[in-house]
């Protein structure tokens, strides 16, 4: 069966929340592991739900994995100016990984956006998110050095901007 990509229903929030915090724990992209700050922020997917479009991938009833789709001018945008959508927090489960999940859940973060009549989309990276920097070159998307980004002023922790032209 294909994977199915929906936005979130809330009784899948808990489930959403362990996958993505899962992804980011198992991937090594949490500065201190299991007892970093940001854990709860990946969690906390009704939050992200009440600010943004969670969408989310299925196949035959399972949960693959999600992101969060910002349209443009909303208040979870980090990046994006004015016009475009931004991609957040995608995360797919180990056990679902190399699947087509994770590119299922950026084209339809691109289609929501095209559909929208944004000018672009763009995201924000690890360097070690390598699996996910090969989907976005596949469907398009190009490094903007000039837009990489730290999250904490003053750390080293830097985050690297793809952008979509639409």
């Amino acid at each position: 069966m294909d994977i199915v990509v929906r936005p979130v229903e809330s009784g899948e929030f808990g489930a959403l929340g362990e996958i993505t915090a899962g992804a980011y724990v198992q991937d090594g992209l949490l500065a201190f592991g299991e007892s970093d700050w940001y854990l709860e922020e990946l969690r906390d997917v009704a939050k992200r739900a009440a600010a943004a479009d969670v969408l989310v991938a299925v196949r035959d009833g399972s949960l693959l994995g999600g992101v969060t789709f910002v349209p443009s001018g909303g208040p979870m945008a980090d990046l994006a100016r004015p016009g475009e959508a931004e991609i957040r927090m995608l995360a797919v489960a180990g056990a679902a990984r190399g699947q087509g999940a994770g590119e299922a859940l950026v084209r339809a973060c691109v289609d929501r956006a095209r559909a929208a009549q944004c000018t672009g989309v763009v995201l924000c990276t690890q360097p070690k998110m390598r699996a996910a920097h090969r989907i976005y070159e596949r469907l398009g998307f190009v490094r903007a050095p000039g837009r990489d980004w730290r999250p904490i002023p003053g750390d080293a922790f830097t985050l690297l901007a793809y952008e979509l032209t639409l």
